[in-house]
């Protein structure tokens, strides 16, 4: 109902099963998933991966009961681009539709680095970045959104209006080959271009 109210978002369905919710997916092919980690007949990390092969520019949102920093490294190594607790009020977890939808990460400074370090002895988003060919300024704005920063806090640091930043987080996914800030960040920090975070 929150979704249906918004004038820039819009509903396509809901589902109280993995599979019903995979079926929506390959249907609908939405921008946005929210997908709860606890489901009644799998696990909401596998449906992440399983989503994500479904339609690769889907974004998922992880919905969680807690701030588990293992279960959220599970899920950014499948694919989810954000998390969103359910004990938070609606306008949070609308501002996190929005954000996965613009390909932003939605985590505070914190638990991001935390979830960085988590995910340098496991499984995650890899491969040889020395090929993405990023430039310096590129290279910049990645290390920035690493350290937690968004769009408009780059810009600004950046001295860069808004619309350029954009542009080049744009550019950064595209050459990375991810859909999203938060898997941009996890790619480039496995590969050592994040070592303030390490």
């Amino acid at each position: 109902m929150a979704v249906d109210l918004q004038l820039d978002l819009r509903f396509v369905g809901v589902a109280s099963t993995a599979e019903e919710g995979l079926g929506l997916i390959a249907k609908e092919r939405p921008d946005v998933a929210i997908i709860d980690v606890v489901l009644p007949d799998a696990d909401g990390i596998e449906v992440t991966r399983r989503a994500r092969e479904l339609s690769p520019a889907t974004r998922v949102v992880v919905l969680t009961a807690r701030a588990d920093i293992a279960v959220m490294a599970r899920a950014a190594a499948a694919g989810a681009a954000g998390f969103v607790s359910k004990t938070r009020p609606v306008a949070e977890i609308l501002a996190a539709i929005r954000a996965a939808g613009e390909g932003e990460i939605s985590l505070d400074r914190s638990t991001l680095s935390a979830l960085l370090v988590r995910l340098e002895a496991g499984d995650g988003p890899d491969g040889d970045l020395t090929k993405a060919r990023l430039t310096p300024r590129e290279l910049e704005v990645l290390g920035l959104l690493g350290e937690g920063l968004n769009v408009q806090e780059i810009a600004s640091l950046l001295s860069l209006s808004v619309h350029t930043c954009r542009g080049s987080v744009k550019s950064i996914l595209s050459k990375l080959e991810v859909h999203s800030q938060l898997e941009a960040v996890i790619k480039a920090s496995r590969q050592g271009l994040l070592p303030e975070l390490r």
